[in-house]
């Protein structure tokens, strides 16, 4: 008989299970996983200063990011770890989103260093894909006049899914995949952009996609503040200057402000551009189509790295 600890839930018990199981996970990493999944909207709020005690806890939330990133004087510099190393997620087109909750079965990618450009929480392993929950937006629902609806996180695969229902169960509920998807394209309908995120204390790996908006996101507001917490998802805006007319709704649309007239037509600053694809659909003239850009790293495909992992 199998003997159960009545004072840990099955789920913290399975997350501590896997985190025993990761390659040099700390128990310190453990302790700052369990307090971001179980305590995840009051984590972002302090994080992001949207929470009255965020200025108070500012000393202990420094000396956690000291802790967290290592970064010390005497270290060498190609060696350190930024928070953009520890947090940050994958522009990922509509698609190429619905293809990775639509995944059938358990999956190893270990170390996507082309695809995930950052030193730490980089790999897609997938346990029970099927396993998908909703959950309200940590970022939205921190602010007071947040975009809606709120349940547009998907957190994806064990022992994630059911942590985070177990610790939040009035912000989570259970979906498929279809309503997943249903999720996925309203949100990319609403012009805001999809991003798998990867987290040091959430065992290095992917756990989520969330669908993202300038005005609450708070990694899009600290990347364009200069931390880089977000990856291109490979690809680029193109604009085919035949068909634009200049109508500026790409640029009304464009989470990054990419966009913009240029010499009497829409041009794209690559530098802000994340490939993310919302101006494509948004287009009234379809005159902005995605491109490949190997200078912005590889796609996150998930079927197509999947071959690729069976073929080697």
């Amino acid at each position: 008989m199998k003997f159960r600890n009545p004072l840990i839930s099955p789920s913290t018990a399975a997350f501590l299970k896997e985190a025993r199981a990761t390659r040099g996970f700390s128990s310190f990493d453990f302790i700052h996983g369990y307090i971001y999944g179980r305590w995840t909207h009051l984590y972002i709020a302090i994080g992001t200063g949207q929470h009255p005690l965020a200025k108070k806890l500012a000393p202990f939330a420094a000396w956690v990011e000291a802790r967290i990133t290592h970064n010390k004087k005497s270290q060498d510099p190609a060696n350190t770890i930024s928070m953009a190393d520890t947090y940050h997620g994958k522009t990922m087109p509509r698609e190429a989103a619905k293809k990775l909750v639509l995944v059938n079965e358990d999956i190893n990618l270990p170390d996507l260093e082309q695809v995930i450009p950052y030193k730490r929480a980089r790999s897609i392993i997938l346990k029970n894909p099927d396993h998908i929950v909703a959950l309200d937006c940590p970022c939205r629902s921190a602010k007071p006049n947040p975009c809606l609806p709120l349940d547009v996180c998907l957190v994806v695969g064990e022992p994630f899914a059911s942590f985070v229902v177990d610790h939040n169960p009035g912000k989570t509920r259970w979906i498929t995949r279809d309503e997943a998807v249903a999720i996925i394209d309203a949100e990319d309908a609403r012009g805001h952009v999809h991003h798998a995120f990867f987290k040091d204390a959430m065992l290095g790996r992917f756990y989520a996609i969330c669908n993202c908006c300038a005005c609450c996101c708070g990694a899009i507001h600290a990347h364009q503040n200069g931390t880089p917490m977000l990856a291109s998802s490979g690809y680029l805006a193109g604009i085919d200057e035949d068909m634009c007319t200049a109508c500026e709704t790409c640029a009304a649309s464009c989470q990054f402000g990419a966009l913009a007239i240029g010499n009497l037509l829409m041009e794209v600053d690559p530098a802000k551009c994340m490939g993310c694809g919302v101006c494509v659909d948004k287009c009234p003239q379809e005159a902005i189509a995605l491109y490949r850009d190997e200078g912005k790293g590889e796609p996150l495909e998930i079927f197509a790295l999947m071959e690729k992992a069976a073929a080697q």
